[in-house]
């Protein structure tokens, strides 16, 4: 920090610190395509939106159709062919129509959870980065002392006593996932908020509201968008644990978590009932954090002139 005397004197030439920019975000689309894994990611995540908003239309069944010909003559579910492409489940539904309709799930607590586990996070991190003093000591430790429940286990106790549904689960995981986020937002403020032009900048007499929206919010924009693209994939496999184990969406409501839970007695004499929901899980997982990972890489002043 420099000297009340030097302040004077910058101020006077007219030569005071100016604010940095915030990290460079044009082309960030055009850098982004010529990453193949990016791409792959962008396909993966378009084309499961694409199958979620247009399930209706995509399949001639709906998700809870039990079709009289949908098991076989010893009661078994049907393996993939002509009519059903990936086979039915236990109780003769079509899975592909399931997986269809259980990816809206999965996006909508995806999105929704992590949102709202993005924004508690940043509300607390920059709270607590830039007044610090007793504030930023009682949010950090109460931040650090949710870090200290293992995410699941609460969000399973949490999940059992609210009585699960598609908004309890959504609310459940983002009151479990805020934490991380708050800690690294938390780093950022604290450091941004010592730099010269914050000084100069209050120097200057500008007020708590200029400083946060012009000056600190948007250099902490990439680290959001980041950690809300890479926070998606984690949001999605939670989703999927909690649904699995029973505490999570509830049937008939379809979820991918669900579909393999209702199945897995099936896993060896129709092993597609689990293998195709646990490959969609993975493939929207996957694709999150290689669209996230290349975001970081774009988004990361540090790494600027290295791509």
């Amino acid at each position: 920090m420099s000297s009340p005397s030097q302040s004077s004197a910058a101020l006077a030439t007219g030569s005071a610190v100016a604010p940095p920019a915030p990290p460079a975000r044009r082309g960030v689309f055009a850098r982004l395509v010529r990453r193949p894994l990016a791409i792959l990611g962008i396909v993966i995540i378009l084309v499961t939106v694409g199958g979620a908003l247009f399930a209706p239309y995509l399949t001639a069944f709906t998700p809870n159709d039990q079709m009289f010909d949908g098991l076989t003559l010893e009661g078994a579910p049907m393996p993939p062919g002509e009519k059903f492409l990936l086979g039915t489940d236990l109780l003769g539904r079509d899975l592909l129509t399931r997986i269809l309709y259980g990816a809206r799930t999965s996006l909508i607590i995806g999105v929704v959870a992590n949102g709202i586990a993005l924004t508690i996070g940043t509300l607390i991190g920059v709270t607590a980065g830039f007044y610090r003093g007793w504030i930023g000591t009682i949010l950090m430790r109460f931040t650090d002392l949710m870090m200290a429940f293992p995410a699941l286990l609460l969000a399973i106790c949490l999940a059992a006593i609210l009585s699960p549904s598609l908004w309890i689960v959504a609310m459940v995981i983002a009151l479990v996932n805020w934490v991380q986020t708050a800690r690294v937002i938390y780093t950022e403020t604290s450091s941004l908020s010592r730099r010269e032009f914050i000084e100069a900048e209050r120097s200057m007499g500008a007020g708590t509201p200029r400083i946060l929206f012009r000056h600190i919010l948007p250099h902490l924009l990439p680290t959001i968008i980041v950690w809300g693209t890479l926070g998606i994939s984690t949001t999605v496999l939670l989703e999927a644990t909690l649904s699995y184990l029973g505490v999570g969406v509830q049937p008939p409501t379809p979820s991918w978590g669900n579909i393999i839970f209702e199945n897995q007695t099936y896993f060896q004499a129709a092993p597609w009932l689990v293998f195709f929901p646990g490959a969609a899980i993975l493939a929207l997982a996957l694709a999150f954090n290689l669209v996230g990972d290349a975001l970081r890489d774009i988004l990361d002043p540090t790494q600027t002139g290295r791509m």
